[in-house]
């Protein structure tokens, strides 16, 4: 979800891995030259979508602690891909924590169709975090929940 820390925990996670660091949705902001807002803005969720599934289902990335948008989940290619080579952490934040974190709910670049709250996004992500993970790690601050992926890895 938006707000969870898979950047924040990302970096730390690879810092203290020695492993390489990416994050899709810089990636998409790069290749696109558009910040993420500007495409579901302009573009509409569903582009932003298919855009944010092609460059997962790209990626080629060894040795690497990958951060995703909390939407990659909606593209089962993109998912595979990470999965192939990778192991998919689910960072388990409550809805909660996630409306205490997310203040910038219509600039970050969330992928909501207009109505959307981040409770429908929450209930409608959850089941498909689920899915995927083959890690589940509960909320905790950045250096204990690097501790507990590392300890499950």
């Amino acid at each position: 979800m938006p707000g969870a820390g898979k950047s924040t925990v990302g970096v730390v996670l690879a810092k203290t891995a020695a492993l390489e660091f990416v994050d899709t949705d810089l990636l998409i902001q790069n290749q696109t030259g558009r910040k993420l807002q500007e495409i579901i803005d302009n573009d509409g969720i569903e582009a932003f979508l298919k855009i944010e599934g092609e460059v997962i289902s790209k990626l080629d990335c060894k040795n690497s602690v990958i951060a995703t948008g909390g939407s990659a989940v909606f593209s089962e290619n993109a998912m595979n891909n990470l999965r192939r080579d990778g192991v998919i952490v689910f960072l388990d934040v409550p809805l909660k924590e996630i409306k205490r974190r997310v203040d910038n709910i219509t600039t970050r670049g969330i992928a909501m169709k207009p109505g959307e709250t981040l409770e429908t996004v929450y209930n409608e992500r959850l089941p498909l975090y689920k899915k995927y993970a083959d890690i589940t790690v509960d909320l905790a601050d950045t250096e204990h929940t690097v501790k507990k992926i590392l300890e499950a890895l």
